[in-house]
């Protein structure tokens, strides 16, 4: 009988299929980071918040994982090693979703190949062109049983040829819709064949009302991580409001438990991340796995509490910092304050203070230019050393636009200098003129082009999510254009104005110019079935002020002035004024 039993037991393991490998265990066995990939190479050591992510990423039970993450998390490492675990061991057509042409050759050539070379498992997996010919490109190799594709989200016809069972989205909330519709609907799409598809979308998230992660978080099983309190036991999730420190002081950083109020110090974090668990906050989805995390349990040396909190302390003055925090730091979508201005409210903020009577305080002046066919119209901003914008004068060149005269009029507008209270005068560091219309575009780049080392730019306005100005990539002619992304500027300007402090106004501003700077309001449209935000002309309102504000803020980013030696030499022209050189009358001129 018991040789029956042996045999029975045998034949019942045999049909019994081993254990499945869970993917974070893959990894750590698998994966080695080489140097210059990773400050610690080596094989992947996952931390505990992330072999969740890892085994939802890898169960076949679960079609879709959502991470709404900061950075500092390693999510671009896990990414890597997941799909290097499909190439592996479940071959398949895989695409990956990226924002811009340039990220999906930087993770190629960044993480993708190093990786998958130093990592001996997957090291022969992507072949080269010596075995599959022209097949393989940078962004397209293919593999035993499957091919992996780098595809760039801005360039919608590149999703047409591919059907794909296992899907990778990366910064989701750097895409943008394109005339075809919204890029991620449209990559999804391409799986539809497969029933055991995956999907895995990861992003940063960047505005409250539209973003793409967030809208798929709330869509999913929603789980948050969560920490035990050294102190009493109980687990909550770290967040922002907990983070204390003592006054001026934020180097002394520490959590303050939400159940206990026992303040925790850093040297506990570790521990408290390796016993962490994530809790499923809406059990009734079932294969939508999302995740949410912050930076606060990254045990990354810079994301200690003490530096965010420093971080955090250089940036809650300024919107556009702030929410380069809130996003990247905390992993949460900034809402904006102040989706309409009003002109009377600000009129009544006016100051005493102007081209005439600059501020002690502004070190640097930049203008910006709006061209009409009849007359150019210039504001002028002074900025400080905290970056407070003084918005010190507008002034309006008639003349026609095709007009040399009208020109010279600019150029000489743009060389006047004022008298500083410190001393010696201070004149222009850079300006905008706006070269979006098409008419005037050829003249006011003919007039920009020689002045380029004064920084004076020929710049065209460009909507959605880009940086303040970058430099077009093409030329006509030698002449360079300066791409403006208006509405991040104006995003920002609305914020700074609603919080108040940032942004102060001379009296000697025209009621009129106070309606042009709040001639647009912010609102949410959906187009081709994705929410977008965007500003609108309030009918009946001219824009021209706001335009030269969002212009004289894009010039702003191409000064780099040394504040100190800026009033130095302030008050060196003080001195000067005060002692003129002696002169010395020569005896010759008597002969």
């Amino acid at each position: 009988m018991p040789e029956i039993e042996t045999v029975a037991a045998r034949a019942l393991c045999a049909l019994t299929p081993p254990p499945r490998l869970m993917l974070s265990d893959w990894i750590e066995r698998n994966i080695v980071l080489p140097e210059g990939v990773s400050a610690q190479p080596g094989p992947v050591r996952l931390w505990p918040f992330q072999r969740a992510i890892a085994d939802a990423i890898g169960d076949p039970l679960i079609e879709r994982v959502t991470l709404v993450k900061p950075v500092r998390v390693g999510f671009t490492t896990l990414l890597t090693s997941a799909v290097a675990s499909f190439v592996s061991n479940d071959p398949a057509p895989i695409l990956c979703l990226l924002p811009a042409e340039a990220d999906c050759r930087d993770y190629m050539v960044s993480d993708v190949e190093p990786i998958f070379a130093s990592s001996p498992m997957v090291a022969e997996a992507l072949g080269d062109d010596r075995d599959e010919g022209e097949r393989n490109t940078l962004l397209s190799r293919r593999f035993a049983g499957g091919s992996l594709k780098v595809v760039a989200a801005k360039a919608p016809r590149n999703l047409r040829r591919h059907t794909v069972r296992v899907l990778f989205i990366d910064e989701a909330d750097g895409m943008e819709a394109t005339a075809e519709g919204s890029p991620i609907i449209l990559a999804e799409r391409r799986t539809l064949s497969y029933p055991d598809r995956k999907i895995v979308l990861g992003s940063t998230p960047v505005h409250d009302e539209t973003s793409h992660v967030l809208r798929a978080f709330g869509q999913s099983d929603a789980r948050i991580f969560e920490v035990p309190c050294p102190a009493c036991g109980a687990y909550s999730e770290i967040l922002w409001d907990q983070i204390v420190w003592d006054e001026g002081a934020p180097e002394t950083a520490r959590w303050r438990c939400p159940h206990c109020e026992d303040e925790i110090s850093e040297r506990h974090k570790a521990a408290m991340v390796e016993a962490g668990e994530w809790r499923i906050t809406r059990p009734e989805i079932e294969g939508h796995a999302g995740f949410r995390l912050n930076a606060l349990v990254s045990l990354h040396a810079n994301a200690s509490w003490a530096k965010l909190a420093i971080e955090f302390a250089g940036a809650k003055d300024d919107p556009t910092t702030l929410q380069t925090f809130v996003n990247t730091i905390l992993g949460q979508g900034w809402r904006g304050e102040g989706s309409e201005l009003s002109d009377e409210e600000l009129a009544s903020r006016a100051g005493a203070f102007g081209l005439d009577r600059l501020p002690a305080e502004v070190l640097t002046i930049t203008a910006g230019a709006d061209v009409q066919h009849d007359r150019v119209e210039v504001t002028f901003i002074g900025w400080d050393r905290d970056g407070t914008a003084y918005i010190i004068g507008h002034s309006i060149i008639w003349g026609q636009w095709d007009d040399d005269q009208t020109w010279t009029e600019v150029d000489q507008t743009l060389l006047t200098r004022w008298a500083h209270p410190l001393g010696g005068k201070l004149g222009v560091d850079a300006a905008v003129i706006d070269a979006g219309d098409g008419a005037t575009m050829e003249q006011v780049q003919a007039f920009c082009t020689p002045r380029y080392r004064r920084k004076i730019l020929a710049g065209k306005g460009a909507s959605g999510t880009r940086a303040y100005i970058e430099a077009s990539k093409s030329r006509t002619r030698g002449r360079r254009l300066w791409i403006v992304g208006v509405d991040s500027i104006k995003s920002a300007l609305m914020t700074r104005i609603a919080r108040g402090g940032s942004v102060r106004f001379s009296d000697d501003l025209p009621s009129s110019w106070y309606e042009q700077l709040a001639s647009e309001r912010l609102v949410v449209r959906y187009s081709k079935g994705q929410p977008q935000r965007r500003f609108e002309r309030i009918p009946g309102r001219r824009a021209e002020a706001l335009d030269c504000v969002v212009y004289a803020f894009a010039a702003r980013q191409v000064v780099n002035v040394n504040f100190d030696q800026r009033a130095g030499e302030l008050r060196q022209g003080e001195r000067e004024q005060k002692h003129p050189a002696r002169v010395t009358r020569s005896k010759w001129l008597d002969q």
